[in-house]
């Protein structure tokens, strides 16, 4: 999983930012994929340090009290 350190505003959804490596790569996600998801989209982008991409979705999940994954125990 790659921790979100970004989330911008778009007409049709979120531009969502993290980091791959040394590299910020951005990507795309619609409301509607979102709300499928269960993301509470203000929490989002009030928060996006709450949340992390996982690529073999790709899929955005809440990791700030998983405690499943390495990356939520942090």
């Amino acid at each position: 999983m790659e921790k979100i350190i970004g989330v911008q505003k778009s007409f049709n959804g979120l531009q969502v930012s993290y980091m791959a490596g040394d590299q910020i790569i951005s990507e795309l996600f619609s409301y509607e994929n979102l709300i499928e998801m269960k993301i509470n989209v203000s929490d989002l982008v009030g928060n996006p340090s709450y949340y992390a991409l996982d690529k073999n979705g790709p899929k955005i999940v809440r990791t700030d009290f998983c405690g499943k994954h390495d990356e939520c125990k942090d």
